[in-house]
């Protein structure tokens, strides 16, 4: 199974549906502030209704302050009557699960209802529609089916799904459609890694964690205590691979660990003079950034993923030299296989040329690989697909989009020529 689509609706700064197809590996650019965070969080958000026991549509508490203060703060122009559509399609080899739920918020009682949702497979369609009322949690949807329509009946939620329907008001045929449906996108949604642009600062000592971390947590904060019990209790595999990606974007430096008095250390040594050591706390903040880049892939590579998993990704690149930003791309690309997609938000164009080169090359295939470009116009942003052929290119650009070099490049020159300096011709 495989969550291959999404389609957002008034959700946070887009105004008008917006889709977006979801590769192996799915790259989303655009200008600061333009709404690519908001775009690749939505799939964190959308988890929150299918991975729940909650009866509110979006369990907004399991997300955190830090993510977000209220459900308004989804809704385009913070509305306080507003609404957001949320779609999903979840593809299960030739057949396809899809559903399409709009939220609605009543502001009169600080809460959210399911509105309407579509369950469908194939051309095959349920639909329940909220037969509005007070309080709203009481209330009854109508159901069409099929030709079939079913008013005033009680329907259940958890999350976005419908959990529970009356069995005896209902035909088992209907009952037992809808549960499919529901099973289907609960299955086929896959396991979220969120990692944000912001990894935390390294310490200069760790303690040894009890136990291993689940995951590396949405700043990276696990990934030294992981790399430390790898050390302490597994004999430093994790640590071997996180070298080997090191060796490509750090070249002649490699990742150790130092147990003193129980605490451990993350070590930065030469690999041209061992006795030249740095503490990660005092190297560049770039090793310290991609470090938890490093810690997942190492962690993939020893033991798969269980089920499938979409790992969301936020400026990889952030505080790198260019130089690096390339493998990175490599790194995303070996990495990518069945059950295991990336979104990836990045500003690097070395990033998207070596995606495009290794296309071109032949060694990865153009549908390995989707881009899209976020802009904003009057305070409402739009996604636009730009398709990657197979020599790697484009068949659109987006004016002013990291043609900066070029710009720049263009005004020295005619600086120069205005001096008369030859080496300017």
């Amino acid at each position: 199974m495989a969550l291959v689509r999404i389609a957002l609706d008034g959700y946070r700064c887009f105004a008008q549906r917006q889709v977006i197809e979801l590769h192996p590996i799915t790259v989303v650019l655009g200008k600061n502030n333009a709404g690519k965070s908001a775009l690749v969080r939505s799939p964190v958000v959308g988890e929150t209704g299918i991975r729940t026991d909650s009866p509110a549509p979006l369990d907004i508490d399991a997300l955190g302050e830090d993510f977000l203060e209220s459900f308004t703060d989804l809704v385009y122009g913070n509305r306080p009557h507003g609404k957001i559509g949320i779609e999903l399609a979840i593809e299960n080899g030739p057949a396809t699960t899809r559903l399409a739920a709009t939220i609605q918020h009543i502001d009169e009682y600080d809460t959210q209802v399911v509105s309407s949702v579509a369950l469908s497979s194939g051309a095959s369609s349920t639909v329940l529609t909220w037969e509005p009322s007070e309080p709203p949690d009481q209330a009854a949807y109508t159901i069409a089916d099929s030709g079939s329509r079913h008013e005033g009946i009680p329907v259940e939620f958890k999350g976005l799904l419908p959990s529970g329907l009356p069995t005896e008001t209902l035909p088992h045929t209907l009952v037992e459609k809808v549960r499919t449906a529901v099973q289907s996108i609960r299955a086929g949604y896959p396991a979220i890694r969120y990692l944000g642009p912001f990894r935390d600062r390294p310490h200069r000592r760790y303690r040894l964690p009890a136990r291993m971390p689940a995951e590396l947590g949405v700043t990276g904060t696990h990934a030294a205590g992981i790399l430390a019990r790898d050390f302490a209790r597994q004999n430093g595999l994790l640590l071997r691979r996180v070298n080997d990606e090191l060796t490509q974007s750090l070249p002649g430096w490699e990742i150790g660990l130092i147990e003193r008095g129980g605490m451990y250390s993350v070590m930065l040594t030469s690999k041209a003079d061992s006795s030249v050591t740095v503490n990660l706390a005092d190297a560049g903040t770039g090793v310290a950034q991609v470090l938890p880049l490093l810690v997942q892939r190492a962690i993939d590579n020893v033991t798969d993923p269980d089920g499938d998993v979409l790992e969301i990704i936020e400026q990889p690149e952030l505080h790198l030299h260019p130089a690096a930003h390339a493998a990175l791309a490599d790194m995303y690309l070996s990495a990518q296989r069945s059950g295991l997609r990336f979104i990836i938000e990045t500003h690097s164009e070395t990033f998207l040329l070596r995606l495009r080169r290794r296309i071109a090359e032949g060694t990865s295939d153009p549908s390995t690989v989707a881009v899209y470009f976020v802009e904003q116009d009057n305070g409402a942003a739009t996604v636009h697909r730009i398709a990657i052929d197979s020599n790697g290119n484009l068949d659109r650009w987006p004016e002013g989009v990291f043609s900066e070099d070029y710009e720049e490049t263009q005004k020295l020159a005619e600086a120069q020529l205005a001096k008369g300096d030859p080496g300017a011709r």
